[in-house]
């Protein structure tokens, strides 16, 4: 297994691609990597007899044992691959971007003690053409197969995922970063002067990833480890010298952004830079010593409105000032400014900070450098995370890169001067902007109210500031919600006067060519406080906006400072700058085409806050239903401090897992409104007390008609939720089939003088009993003291066959553990020991759902496990309220059998009424 191929294809003066390496370790290593070569395309390593067995698989690796994912084999590589990183530079073999985007341990299905027996056995398999192992990776867990295809090429395989409890219909690719830097593949692109990782990994390399999935609150732990790295140690030489070229200062308290000149068409020109124009804020980061202030560039603080940037900056080692622009993406990458002025929460879309340059970093002001020199500074330090994004610059001529902005219905282009200084508060000649769409801040100084009408208001009055006078411009009667308009009167209302603000009075009933016969308007002025946006086609000759429409309010710019910006001619602006070096415009290349691929959404499309941490009310919409939060700010578990905001959010993030155990099951709420120290009640009848969209069942007490409440979708979880609803209990069985259970289950409630090792205990026990017939079982922890175990039906039974096989299971496990289990109802009769509960099997009987949180001390959370996870060790606190959401994300809903086939119960009743007989 010689090198001699990988070695002729590599000049290893050109590449960073390690030469070779030495085996370390008593257990084999694997690594996948991601590589964006000419294809994008995963490469599976396998270490065998000292070197790398390579297939490159295009697809990548499945979960789903139904996808059988092609695979070439490729040329072996050196052990030390296993670690690199990085860029392979253009012009060599396989030139590209690659990631390490999984890496472990692997061993021979077929058991072999020692390493080398190990050894012998894949090498035997790979010559026979099938593989089979184990892997313990952090992404691929569990069996797979490597086979080879005889009636293909010599060199074509197939990855195959075995059936076995870590197959996942889930596309696995679609985690995307690495395993050791934690960057995704774009983030290391950005990077070609950078190997990330290597450190890390060797020092890492001897440490066996278990099999069994991690307890969430190993998994938390990691998760808070795992901040974004930063570029510290082993920073590039040549960055470190542009850094020493910047001045020593004390970092600066506040710095006035530098604004780019309005310009009237494209141009193309060498020595200039061209970047996107992000439709959002713009925002000034100041990170020094742990502390985050995020800045508008009206001195205002970001810090709690847009909460997940600040805290993804507050991970950072680094002292700095950045400057960049706040944007919400929608589902095309692309930046949404109505989106972004409604944004609340994480809900409510992906929120982005694009920074596009550096100013400060750790006691130097790179303020005089050239922005080329501080961008590549910037590149390397800026820390790896999807909320924290370099704004790209494009090899490409500003005239395509316009045609490409207006295609995609981007609001415009930035043009910057490569040698350009920061020159703070100044609209500089060096930064230019170039707009799609005819945009513009504007001040509002009043509101009409057309008579008859019954909106809010009609339309509003605008204008800009002129040698410190008001100018009035139009009137917007677009682009405006109702909702949008009740949030901006109550902006208004403080501000109503009597005083003009204009200069002139607008005439708002003057008569038009489409209009001759215009609604009696009404006015009120206001004091000229409020900034918001519009668009228009364009100014007529007396200075008045036409078919203006609403954009959005602009809190981030202060009236005073909205002044009419008016296009300077692209030669003037150019004229204005010291000329370049005479000669024929550079022939760049166009890269137009790789926008699309820049402009993405925030990767993991994963679930975070529904509510934000500030606001104590807050409406959101849900599944088509507006939902009014109260009391965020209460605080529900006493000793630990969590809220009732934590509880939402938690419920919001964890629907989509525990809705399929909620779904037309009947609920019997438990209300804690005031917390779990509070007075709590049940509520079963919601006639007349819920919203028409939720769905009821019918049931009747004593001759009177009653409903329950029956959950269809997540508003109705949350709906829940925010009555104090604090754990979920739904039925057994369906409004479908309300007489058959979709599930039998076990319920070890220990009494004070049982231990939770004795629950432990007996859940092994249930196991061994339900594994002796034959039966697969799914065990969950309570949340409270105890442990359910849940076996499927499928709603093929009566809750009586369910009942009276519980029963009989109940009876074998006492039978087993007579000492301190029982299976007696009454508690005065149970002697202090174990209640085995099989009565829960039965008509209208409640138990607190997977994923369900519980009112009790600690927040903890009723947790599906693996039934390896059931042994000494297990405690209930090892699930809460704050780590669930990490365990479920990494291991998925492993309780979904439980809703599946279902046992044959019948045959199961035949055969231990026989081993009774």
């Amino acid at each position: 297994m010689a090198l001699s191929l990988y070695k002729k294809k590599r000049t290893f003066k050109s590449t960073p691609e390690p030469e070779g390496g030495k085996v370390s370790g008593k257990e084999l290593r694997f690594v996948v990597q991601k590589h964006a070569a000419s294809r994008l395309h995963y490469d599976f390593r396998l270490e065998m007899d000292g070197v790398l067995k390579s297939w490159a698989v295009p697809k990548g690796p499945s979960l789903n044992p139904t996808d059988k994912r092609l695979a070439m084999m490729v040329e072996d590589h050196p052990y030390d691959y296993r670690n690199f990183e990085g860029i392979i530079p253009k012009g060599n073999y396989g030139a590209g971007t690659v990631m390490v985007w999984d890496e472990g341990t692997y061993e021979p299905l077929e058991k072999k003690t020692t390493l080398k027996e190990q050894q012998k056995e894949v090498i035997k398999e790979l010559k026979s053409g099938s593989v089979k192992i184990i892997m313990h990776g952090k992404k691929l867990k569990g069996e797979f197969a490597l086979v080879k295809i005889k009636s293909k090429e010599d060199n074509a395989w197939l990855l195959i995922k075995h059936r076995d409890k870590y197959a996942k219909e889930t596309d696995v690719t679609a985690k995307d970063k690495s395993v050791i830097s934690g960057k995704t593949l774009q983030k290391i692109a950005t990077s070609s002067n950078n190997i990330y990782g290597i450190a890390k990994e060797e020092k890492s390399a001897n440490k066996k990833t278990s099999v069994k999935p991690a307890p969430a609150k190993k998994i938390a732990r990691k998760t808070a480890a795992k901040k974004t790295p930063t570029k510290k140690k082993g920073t590039p030489s040549n960055i470190e010298a542009l850094v020493a070229r910047g001045k020593k200062a004390a970092m600066p308290k506040n710095i006035s952004p530098m604004l780019a000149t309005l310009v009237d068409k494209p141009f193309d020109e060498v020595g200039w830079q061209y970047e996107v124009k992000w439709d959002g804020y713009r925002a000034m980061a100041f990170i020094n010593n742990g502390k985050v202030d995020l800045l508008s560039r009206n001195n205002k603080s970001f810090n709690e409105k847009f909460y997940p940037v600040h805290d993804a900056l507050n991970g950072w080692e680094h002292n700095a000032v950045l400057d960049g622009e706040i944007a919400v993406l929608n589902d095309k990458g692309l930046s949404a400014f109505g989106a972004l002025q409604n944004w609340r929460s994480e809900a409510d879309g992906e929120l982005v900070y694009y920074v596009f340059d550096i100013l400060w970093l750790n006691g130097v002001d790179l303020k005089g450098l050239s922005l080329e020199d501080r961008r590549q500074i910037l590149k390397t330090y800026l820390p790896a995370d999807d909320a924290i994004r370099f704004s790209e610059n494009f090899d490409t001529s500003a005239t395509e890169f316009l045609a490409t902005a207006a295609k995609m219905n981007m609001e415009g282009i930035i043009a910057k001067k490569a040698d350009s200084v920061y020159e703070p508060g100044a609209r500089s000649r060096t930064w230019l902007k170039i707009k799609v769409h005819k945009r513009h801040e504007v001040v509002i100084g009043g509101f009409t109210q057309n008579e008859g009408s019954a909106k809010t208001f009609s339309s509003l009055l605008v204008g800009l500031y002129e040698n410190k006078k008001l100018q009035y411009i139009g009137k917007i009667g677009t682009g405006f919600s109702d909702k949008q308009q009740k949030e901006m009167m109550k902006e208004m209302k403080p501000l109503i006067t009597k005083k003009v603000p204009f200069t002139e009075t607008p005439d708002v009933d003057k008569p038009s060519r489409f209009r001759p016969n215009p609604p009696k308007a009404s006015v009120t002025w206001l004091q000229p406080k409020l900034v918001c946006e519009v668009s228009y086609a364009e100014i007529t000759s007396d200075g008045v906006m036409r078919h203006p429409s609403f954009e959005g309010m602009r809190e981030d710019k202060n009236a005073a400072d909205v002044t009419r910006e008016i296009e300077v001619p692209v030669q003037d602006a150019k004229q204005a700058i010291k000329k370049t070096a005479a000669g024929k415009t550079k022939n760049m290349k166009t890269d137009v085409a790789k926008t699309p691929a820049y402009l993405k959404p925030v990767t993991g499309k994963e679930r975070k806050t529904l509510l934000n941490p500030t606001e104590e009310t807050q409406v959101k919409k849900i599944n088509g239903h507006e939902l009014k939060f109260t009391n965020l700010g209460k605080i529900y578990w006493p000793k630990e401090k969590y809220s009732k905001r934590d509880m939402l959010n938690y419920y919001y993030q964890a629907a989509p897992y525990l809705l399929p155990y909620l779904k037309n099951r009947p609920q019997s709420m438990n209300r804690f409104p005031n917390g779990i120290d509070g007075k709590s009640f049940y509520q079963k009848d919601v006639t007349g007390k819920v919203p028409d969209w939720i769905e009821l069942s019918p049931y009747t007490t004593d001759g009177e008609a009653k409903n329950f409440l029956v959950p269809q979708d997540e508003s109705s979880i949350l709906y829940m939720a925010n009555l104090g609803t604090i754990e979920m209990n739904p039925w057994n069985s369906t409004v479908q089939k309300p007489n058959n259970p979709d599930w039998c289950l076990i319920d070890l409630d220990p009494s004070d003088k049982t231990s939770f090792e004795q629950v432990i205990q007996t859940a092994q026990v249930t196991k061994d009993v339900l594994d002796d017939l034959g039966i697969l079982s799914y065990p969950k922890t309570s949340g409270s003291t105890g442990i359910h175990v849940y076996i499927p039906l499928g709603a093929k039974y009566s809750y009586d066959e369910c009942q009276l096989f519980a029963k009989m299971v109940a009876t074998r496990i006492m039978e087993i553990l007579p000492d301190f289990t029982t299976t007696e109802r009454m508690i005065r009769n149970r002697k202090g020991k174990m209640y085995i509960d099989y009565l829960q099997n039965r008509p209208k009987a409640t138990l607190a759902a997977p994923y369900s949180l519980r009112p009790k001390p600690g927040a903890c959370v009723s947790m599906p496990l693996h039934w390896e996870e059931v042994k000494k060790g297990l405690k209930m606190q090892d699930f809460t309220i704050k780590n669930a959401m990490a365990r479920i994300k990494e291991v998925g809903d492993i309780f979904k059998p439980v809703l599946g086939k279902g046992v044959d119960l019948k045959k199961m009743l035949r055969k231990i009424s026989a081993e009774n007989k």
